[in-house]
């Protein structure tokens, strides 16, 4: 999509480029509510990390970008279910005006490498 690659890892670091909810087989956005749409950007992310070294436990800091901050809560039920380990990473989560190809939501992460 763009002149950048889906993740770097630097200095024992994964530096996760932003997902957002695309089907990897046909490429396109996966229609549906944020729930829909969550679930596979936190999927994507897991394969982004676990092909860099890494893994969803692994992960330090996640940045969410909501178009609409009122999907927050329901954002937040998905991504409890891939965050269970303690501690969580540190999150910040922000409201944006709008997101590639109409996704409703997009997560970026830094993760430790595993090992």
């Amino acid at each position: 999509m763009g002149p950048y690659v889906q993740a770097l890892v630097h200095g024992g670091l994964v530096f996760a480029s932003g997902q957002i909810p695309l089907d990897p087989v046909s490429g396109k956005l996966v229609n549906g509510e944020i729930e829909e749409q969550a679930e596979r950007v936190l999927t994507n992310l897991r394969a982004v990390l676990e092909a860099a070294g890494s893994s969803l436990e692994q992960v330090l800091r996640t940045t969410v970008y909501l178009t609409d901050l009122r999907h927050f809560p329901r954002m937040n039920a998905v991504y409890a279910r891939y965050f269970v380990s303690d501690p969580k990473p540190a999150r910040t989560t922000i409201q944006a005006a709008a997101l590639p190809f109409g996704a409703l939501v997009e997560i970026d992460a830094i993760a430790a490498l595993t090992g």
